[in-house]
């Protein structure tokens, strides 16, 4: 066959095409999608009319991966694929940017509400069931959308915007949709602040632990105490747990935060009395990684700390995004004598469901239940139901966030056998902590 100067071209036309192309799901890639911004922002030059693009990431995709195997995970993209494409107007353009992350142009959209309310109809159609090999999966996505109003939007700023919106609508929940604001921004920034003085704060071992009582509730006897890291920053001052703990996740660094921190605790629980147990609690990202066990029992060799007085506590969150990994870890951990706690009962989404298939040491009442107790019947209810369950399946129970006399003398009432909270003491540092054990005798030990 010869290949003529039409041939050719038409070679090279086919060679530039793929170049713009998705090889698995036929959809445009990053570099059609920067093409066509440029494109439009060049259109409107002289007349720069509003258009909107977004960013749309899949939330837990990787279990179902990992579930289902990468060929039924490839399907799934190619489902997603062609749902998002039907879901366009003629004038708007869908790509995949990342392995499960698109990107989407709407010319035609002018105000961050159509926005919004375009990326959650693209949300609504991805929530339908996916069939793979005789199977059903179920995925949820979040995106965040950006506005270009001047020449002075590039693309890479509308896709940095876009971005921004995402991480936040993803710090939400899943299968929330934001659009960009300048508070956004700012937020954003704060948060690179954070991680970036936390990062040092880590690799300088400035993370500590801080215990609070665990009691029996009949006799007030501290029985244990869990670990919650504190940390105070030169410049930030005191960042509390619930700033920088999310951080440490979404950034990947709550394993080395968390391995510090199991490290001073247990060197420190070395000295106290040997009937007293440590808890620790797992983030849901320590549950897909298979070395977590490994790291745990590395840590307990090195401070010379007994593990049958270590409790794990993992929540209900953890063990869904791969239930897998979780069953491996709590396997591994149990056969060395660690016990196993599931925390914050009743806030997830398969109760029942977990305590089935996970073999659970220990249940924690979520202080929510605790803190209604008084005055909701519906919370009396679920707290009687949930003892009697756990009595029945031969599990410890402990009840959170107990704040005043009332709620403990219930609880006791109800046949509740463990209780936390600020009635029997706030957290403290290790110093402090060994001091209150001191000063107590060990037969009559009460916080």
């Amino acid at each position: 066959m010869s290949s003529g100067p039409f041939t050719r071209h038409r070679l090279n036309g086919c060679e530039e095409d793929g170049a713009f192309t998705d090889p698995l799901t036929g959809l445009g890639n990053a570099r059609r999608f920067v093409d066509k911004v440029n494109r439009l922002i060049a259109d409107r030059a002289d007349d720069p009319a509003p258009f909107a693009v977004g960013v749309l990431d899949l939330d837990g995709f990787k279990p179902i991966n990992d579930l289902f195997g990468r060929k039924a995970g490839d399907e799934i993209l190619q489902q997603v694929a062609m749902r998002l494409r039907a879901a366009m107007d003629e004038h708007a353009v869908v790509t995949r940017i990342g392995a499960d992350e698109f990107a989407f142009l709407c010319p035609m959209i002018f105000n961050e509400q159509a926005a919004i309310e375009k990326a959650k109809m693209l949300i609504e159609v991805l929530s339908a069931p996916y069939g793979v090999d005789h199977r059903t999966a179920r995925l949820s996505a979040s995106a965040g959308c950006s506005l270009f109003y001047s020449d002075e939007d590039t693309t890479d700023l509308l896709l940095s915007k876009a971005e921004t919106a995402l991480y936040q609508a993803k710090r939400a929940g899943r299968g929330k949709v934001m659009a960009y604001t300048r508070e956004m921004e700012e937020a954003a920034k704060r948060v690179t602040r954070i991680e970036q003085a936390l990062r040092r704060a880590v690799a300088a071992g400035e993370v500590k632990p801080h215990f609070q009582p665990i009691v029996d509730l009949a006799t007030r006897r501290t029985v244990g105490f869990e670990t919650l890291a504190r940390w105070h920053d030169g410049d930030l001052g005191l960042v509390s747990p619930e700033v920088f703990i999310p951080i440490a996740e979404e950034r990947g660094i709550i394993g080395q935060l968390s391995q510090l921190v199991l490290r001073k605790a247990t060197e420190a629980a070395r000295d106290w009395p040997e009937d007293l147990f440590l808890s620790f609690n797992l983030s849901p990202s320590q549950l897909v990684d298979h070395n977590t066990g490994l790291q745990i029992l590395a840590i307990l060799e090195c401070t010379g700390f007994d593990p049958r007085r270590l409790e794990i506590e993992i929540t209900e969150t953890g063990l869904m995004s791969d239930p897998a990994s979780a069953e491996k870890i709590i396997g591994d951990l149990r056969r060395v004598g660690i016990r196993v706690s599931l925390d914050d009962f009743g806030t997830g989404q398969s109760s029942l469901g977990r305590l089935r298939d996970f073999p659970f040491d220990k249940l924690k009442i979520d202080r929510g239940f605790v803190a209604s107790i008084l005055e909701d019947r519906p919370s009396e209810h679920i707290i009687r139901a949930i003892l009697a369950m756990c009595e029945g399946l031969g599990m410890d129970v402990v009840a959170e966030g107990i704040e005043d006399e009332a709620q403990a003398l219930r609880l006791v009432e109800f046949g509740c056998t463990g209780g936390q909270g600020y009635l029997f003491g706030r957290p403290r540092d290790a110093e402090e902590t060994l001091d209150i054990l001191r000063s107590f005798d060990q037969p009559a030990r009460t916080q």
